[in-house]
């Protein structure tokens, strides 16, 4: 922790006494977090921070606002986008006809105007 703390003592500090976290220190303090085995919690208590900031940094990474470094130990998982399924809308009808789900002994009567999702709920809980 001796080491640490004579780094925090090179950090500038502002006018109200708090400290002036340089970016490129934010985001390799953020790098660390990532390290297998580290959590937001230690990294913070190393740097003498309260883990909502070094959160707060994390955010900023997501967002684009700082770059990470890299750092030995650091892994990152590949991630595959799938393209969004398009949801099928719903047919409106203005029909006043009826639908007959039949599945062994029971009948269901429904309107023709409920939507296909509501009939594949009610078919699934049918007895066989």
């Amino acid at each position: 922790m001796g080491a640490t703390s004579e780094f925090l003592a090179m950090v500038a500090r502002r006018a109200d006494g708090k400290r002036d976290w340089p970016p490129e220190l934010k985001a390799r303090i953020v790098a660390e977090t990532l390290i297998e085995g580290e959590t937001v919690k230690q990294v913070a208590e190393r740097y003498e921070l309260v883990p909502s900031m070094v959160s707060d940094w994390r955010r900023m990474v997501r967002q684009g606002k700082l770059v990470l470094p890299n750092l030995e130990g650091m892994d990152f998982v590949p991630v595959e986008i799938e393209a969004p399924v398009p949801v099928a809308q719903p047919l409106v009808t203005t029909s006043s006809s009826m639908i007959d789900v039949i599945k062994g002994d029971v009948t269901v009567r429904l309107d023709a105007a409920t939507p296909a999702t509501r009939i594949a709920e009610i078919v699934q809980t049918m007895a066989p």
